[in-house]
């Protein structure tokens, strides 16, 4: 095992999650806990980074330390605003800011980013930065990534620059659907089925001009169950299809068509969307599981806080 160059840390909402990364950005260490930003009381970020990373600490006295994620939000240990695109890696690198910890250990929180589309509304990032670093160091010739889950990110780069992005909501409007909507009290638990997955990426995707847009869409889960050709086992499956066909739908109104998307994040979740990618004639790949370490030691670099 290489010694370790850089201590991140992956602080969000639900979870926290830290590695000990080596100088070819392997993790050589983890650890991870639900102390997410929304469970720390009042005051209690430096304690509870304390507690979770103490053996670490101290057997590593001299390391930096990088934190990426919602630690940086209004709620968390100390707000870091957002960088106004477009912004490069070393203008993220440039932005880091040092927070000082009671033992005199150096925490540099991450800044978001910001942009805004063609109408002039604002869209913001958390996190994701770290993980577009990572994913252009295995990719550096990437043009559109495209982040999935909760809040789905696309972005566009250029020339290793984050250009632009947006976010759909895709991940949360299913979980509500599901718990929430008569669409959820219609489906039963079950397995997913591909079958009904893929029935469901079609409508999304389809530009019929008499199937509407994504809200009467969604309607057909219902009518769909109602005269008995989709059965309350394949609700679920359906419904989730048919918001990622919707949302590529849209989405490529927006990004260059004959580019190749670069899928970052969970393994479960980039099937998922490279699956209805497929379907819509686009090219993507993946990346990494190493590709949130990847961009934090890129950016520690960039920072000097690691030798290049």
């Amino acid at each position: 095992m290489s010694a370790p160059v850089l201590l991140g840390i992956d602080w969000g909402t639900s979870s926290f999650r830290a590695f000990m990364i080596d100088a070819h950005g392997a993790v050589q260490e983890r650890l991870s806990s639900e102390d997410g930003i929304l469970t720390v009381p009042p005051g209690g970020f430096e304690a509870t980074f304390t507690r979770l990373l103490a053996p670490w600490l101290a057997a590593h006295p001299t390391l930096p330390i990088l934190a990426s994620g919602m630690v940086g939000s209004r709620q968390g240990w100390r707000e870091i605003g957002y960088l106004t695109c477009p912004v490069s890696p070393q203008a993220l690198a440039r932005a880091l800011v040092a927070l000082p910890t009671a033992s005199g250990r150096l925490v540099h929180l991450v800044p978001g980013l910001a942009t805004r589309d063609a109408d002039g509304l604002p869209d913001v990032l958390r996190g994701e930065e770290v993980q577009i670093l990572g994913a252009l160091e295995e990719h550096p010739e990437a043009e559109i990534l495209c982040l999935p889950g909760t809040h789905t990110k696309w972005v566009k780069i250029r020339d290793g620059v984050v250009v632009s992005f947006a976010t759909f909501m895709t991940g949360e409007l299913f979980a509500l659907l599901k718990a929430h909507s008569i669409l959820g009290r219609m489906s039963v638990e079950a397995a997913e089925e591909e079958a009904a997955f893929l029935h469901g990426a079609e409508i999304g995707l389809s530009r019929a001009a008499e199937l509407g847009g994504t809200l009467r869409r969604l309607f057909f889960a219902r009518t769909l169950a109602l005269v008995g050709e989709l059965a309350p086992s394949s609700v679920a499956s359906f419904l989730s299809g048919l918001l990622i066909g919707c949302e590529v739908r849209e989405a490529s109104g927006w990004m260059d068509r004959h580019a190749t998307v670069v899928l970052v994040g969970e393994p479960a979740l980039c099937r998922r969307w490279g699956c209805v990618l497929a379907r819509a004639g686009w090219a993507f790949a993946g990346t990494s599981s190493e590709v949130t370490a990847r961009g934090q030691l890129e950016l520690a670099r960039l920072a000097g806080l690691v030798a290049a």
